[in-house]
């Protein structure tokens, strides 16, 4: 894929406003991942059902972290930055959570994430994943508890009908889940590797898949 020349010239390149641009909040400084704990670190707590439900409160680290809620939003608009702004330009989900006709996920997002070489507004990268999208609104994390998050991960009823098995595979494999530890030049990833953050939803199950207290 051919690099952007700048986030203006893509705004540009849309036919969009250069106000957008001088509105978008500039892009965090990017840090290193921040550690998770592994499986074996909870050995210590003799409770199967505590022992399912701290390896559940790790895996918070991940499922709160803006890297996740951003795509993961209350309402139809996706959310960006560590400060969970808006998404600029203004986009909404669609019926197929893919965007509006002629304004979709893909106008933007690619199948890769791509620097910006002359950048603007402090954006270096523009996301992107082959399957770049919202969560379904019966998935959205946004402003629930951790405890709220578990119950709801469960519920096949919003969860895309997944089973628990299905919901260790997605977490541990799925592509676009694993850009939140890839997530471009300037961004921060979420905690750990995907590969831990599997880890621990194996155990989880394993254990009961119990959470936390409301």
């Amino acid at each position: 894929m051919k690099r952007l020349r700048s986030a203006t010239g893509l705004l540009v390149a849309l036919g969009l406003p250069l106000a957008v641009s001088a509105a978008a909040p500039a892009q965090e400084a990017a840090k290193p991942a921040l550690p998770l704990k592994a499986v074996s670190d909870f050995d210590s707590i003799a409770d199967e059902t505590k022992r399912s439900v701290a390896i559940f409160e790790e895996t918070g680290k991940v499922l709160q972290h803006p890297r996740c809620v951003n795509c993961h939003p209350a309402g139809d608009r996706p959310l960006q930055n560590m400060n969970m702004t808006l998404h600029q330009p203004p986009v909404f989900r669609g019926e197929a959570n893919f965007g509006l006709p002629g304004m979709q996920c893909t106008t933007c997002h690619g199948p890769a994430n791509v620097d910006v070489v002359a950048q603007a507004e402090g954006i270096q990268s523009i996301p992107g994943d082959p399957n770049w999208h919202l969560a379904p609104i019966e998935m959205a994390w946004q402003g629930k508890t951790l405890a709220e998050i578990c119950v709801q991960i469960k519920d096949q009823n919003r969860n895309g009908g997944k089973t628990l098995a299905e919901i260790v595979e997605h977490m541990g494999k799925d592509h676009l889940v694993g850009w939140g530890w890839n997530p471009g030049k300037g961004r921060e990833p979420v905690p750990g590797t995907q590969e831990q953050f599997g880890a621990l939803y194996e155990a989880w199950a394993a254990t009961g898949a119990h959470c936390p207290a409301g």
